[in-house]
C-alpha cells in the first residue's frame, strides 16, 4: 500500500474557500461555473466590482415558474416602462455561460437592484427568495474575512447529505485542489467553459481511461455531480491527477489550451500509472460502478 502512504499529503492540508449555507433553503455555490441553487433550481452570478451580479432571467424562471423567462421578462419591461418604470436602468450586460457552454451577454442585477426587480414580479415566491438574497450577499462577505467559514458550510452539506467523516475530508481537499487548478488555468489564457472541460476530460482520460461523460455513463449518472458519487479510492486519483497537473503547468509555464493540455495529460498519466500499480497489488480495480450514496446518520446534525 505504499502507494495510499504516498498520496496521503493530497487529504490534508488547508482548504480553500468554497460556499455553503443550510438556511431555510440549502444553496451551494460551484466556484468552476458560480451557480447558486434556490428551491433546487440553478442561478447564474458573478462577482463583479466587488458584489455579486445576478442572472436576472434565471431569478425570473425561479420566481415566476414560467415556461419562457426570457419572454416574461421582456415583457414585464415593456409593461413598466408604459407606467415610466425603466427596469433596464437597474441591470448590466455581464457575461455569463449558457446551456451551450458559450459566454453571452446576459442582463444582470446586483441584490439591490433585484430587490426592486421583485418587486414588479407578482410571486408568493418573493418574500423567501429576498430573505435568501440577503443571506447569499452576506455569506460572501463573512467568507472573505474569514475562508474558515466557506469550509464548515460546505462540511455541513456534505455531513446532512449523510457521507462519513473520511469521505468527506477527501472531497473538501479535492475541491481545493481543483480550485487551485482553475485559477492557474485562468491566469493561462484558459477562458471559456469549453477549453477548462477539455481539458479536464484529459486528466480523467489519461487518470481513468474515461472522460467525464463516460465515467458518469459508467456509473449510471445522469445531471449528479461525478465526484460526489466516488469512492474514496477514486477521489485520491483524482486529486493526484489534478495537483501533479497543476504542478506540471506551473513548472513548464504552460500557456495557452495547446500547452495546458499537454501538461494536463502528463499529470493525468502520473494519476493512472499509480491507479495501475495499486490495482496490480490489488488484484482488482478501484474504479467502481456504483453510485455512492452513504446511508443517512440518524443522529440530528446541529
Amino acid at each position: 500500500m505504499n502507494v495510499l502512504k504516498s498520496l496521503s499529503s493530497l487529504v490534508t492540508g488547508q482548504l480553500e474557500t468554497s460556499y455553503l449555507k443550510k438556511t431555510n433553503q440549502i444553496y451551494f455555490m460551484k466556484s468552476e461555473n458560480k451557480l447558486i441553487i434556490f428551491q433546487d433550481q440553478k442561478i447564474r452570478r458573478i462577482w463583479h466590482n466587488d458584489e455579486w451580479f445576478f442572472s436576472v432571467v434565471d431569478v425570473v424562471a425561479v420566481l415566476t415558474e414560467s415556461k419562457d423567462a426570457k419572454d416574461y421578462w421582456y415583457r414585464l419591461k415593456k409593461r413598466e416602462l408604459e407606467n415610466d418604470i425603466e427596469l433596464s436602468t437597474n441591470c448590466r450586460q455581464l457575461k455569463l455561460p449558457s446551456s451551450d457552454n458559450k459566454l453571452y451577454a446576459t442582463d444582470c442585477a446586483n441584490t439591490k437592484s433585484l430587490f426592486r426587480i421583485i418587486q414588479s414580479i407578482p410571486s408568493k415566491k418573493a418574500e423567501p427568495f429576498k430573505q435568501w438574497l440577503a443571506q447569499v450577499g452576506y455569506e460572501r462577505v463573512e467568507e472573505i474575512e474569514n475562508p474558515e467559514l466557506g469550509q464548515n458550510r460546505i462540511k455541513t452539506y456534505y455531513e446532512l447529505k449523510g457521507y462519513p467523516k473520511e469521505w468527506i475530508d477527501k472531497r473538501l481537499r479535492g475541491i481545493a485542489i481543483r480550485q487551485e487548478l482553475t485559477d492557474e488555468w485562468k491566469n493561462r489564457k484558459i477562458q471559456t467553459e469549453k477549453e477548462f472541460s477539455i481539458l479536464t476530460n484529459e486528466i480523467s482520460k489519461a487518470t481513468f481511461g474515461k472522460t467525464i461523460g463516460e465515467y458518469k455513463e459508467f456509473k449510471q449518472l445522469k445531471k449528479q455531480n461525478l465526484r460526489d458519487h466516488m469512492t474514496d479510492l477514486e477521489l485520491i486519483f483524482t486529486m493526484l491527477g489534478e495537483k501533479s497537473t497543476t504542478e506540471i503547468t506551473k513548472e513548464v509555464d504552460s500557456q495557452g489550451l495547446d500547452e495546458c493540455q499537454e501538461s494536463a495529460n502528463k499529470g493525468g498519466s502520473i494519476a493512472g500509472r499509480a491507479k495501475e500499480d495499486l490495482e496490480k497489488n490489488l488484484g482488482r480495480s478501484i474504479m467502481s460502478e456504483k453510485k455512492f450514496i452513504p446511508k443517512k446518520d440518524k443522529k440530528k446534525i446541529k
